[in-house]
């Protein structure tokens, strides 16, 4: 009788001591916001520096995907350029040339007109300088004209230069995110298609714990709202970290297997993000949970 009294003391002692340990309000796992970066171009992967567990910069250039192609074509395209712009020094030395002409017979119309006065001249001599001078005028015209098909030739030829410079840059390979890299999907000297993922990148000094909580809960939790966060320190021991509520789902969904809930009836929950500052000890995937 009295052994089964002190088991019954030490039993409503225990549960004591669990039921003032407050529980945690939802569970979930850390993940990343990752990029995936891909190949802008077709061919050759000349330089390829990313390693997983390597830490980039944004904007650095950590690769190149044979240029040769391109950079051919813009020699073609330089050299095009070139000689459409000496066929306009060409029609220019024509228009000046028809220009001195029409200068000659302006003079020579004002001599023959003034002869005619004194009947040194005759009206036919006037005619047909009249005449020339007509004839020079049309050609001065029409060479001018020239100019503009020449124009438009330069311009459609430097178009052709930018598209050739773009596909030059994007045979660079721009990380375009400061952070880890996750995973490499390529090797150097590899041919690559165009649209080819390369590797994921995701910045680490943040990470956000995605969990899961009930309708009944919804209502007090915002956004911006400060929150405890709770991780593994070691095989016994928890530690607290501060997080901010950063997302919150619109729309309600099943209760994913791997997550645990509080209410085992609740079929619906809603996703949550919290981000959290890592000071490194924070993984992917590892567990988490939260106090809201």
């Amino acid at each position: 009788m009295k052994i089964h009294y002190l088991s019954t003391l030490l039993i409503l002692i225990l549960s004591g001591c669990n039921s003032g340990q407050k529980l945690s309000d939802a569970y979930g796992n850390f993940e990343a916001d990752p990029v995936i970066v891909s190949a802008e171009a077709a061919g050759k992967v000349l330089m390829f520096q990313p390693e997983e567990g390597q830490e980039l910069e944004a904007g650095a250039i950590v690769g190149i995907i044979d240029t040769i192609l391109p950079t051919l074509k813009k020699k073609q395209a330089i050299a095009q350029i070139e000689a459409v712009k000496s066929k306009r020094k060409a029609v220019k030395a024509q228009v000046g040339v028809l220009e001195e002409q029409l200068k000659n017979l302006e003079v020579n119309e004002a001599r023959v007109e003034k002869m005619l006065k004194d009947g040194a001249a005759t009206q036919k001599q006037l005619d047909d300088i009249t005449g020339n001078i007509r004839v020079v005028e049309k050609q001065v015209s029409s060479t001018r004209t020239q100019f503009t098909s020449i124009n438009k030739e330069i311009e459609v030829l430097n178009a052709q230069m930018e598209i050739l410079d773009e596909q030059l840059e994007k045979c660079k390979i721009i990380n375009p995110v400061k952070g880890t890299v996750l995973e490499t999907f390529i090797e150097q000297g590899e041919i690559t298609p165009l649209g080819r993922a390369l590797f994921k990148i995701a910045g680490l000094r943040e990470l956000n714990l995605k969990v899961y909580v009930s309708g009944a809960m919804l209502p007090s939790v915002k956004i911006g709202q400060q929150v405890e966060v709770i991780v593994d320190k070691d095989g016994k021991n928890n530690q607290s970290l501060e997080g901010t509520v950063t997302w919150i789902s619109p729309e309600a969904e099943f209760t994913p297997k791997i997550i645990q809930t509080k209410e085992e009836r609740v079929k619906l929950v809603y996703a949550v993000k919290v981000k959290v500052k890592n000071d490194g000890r924070l993984k992917i995937g590892m567990p988490g949970e939260v106090r809201f």
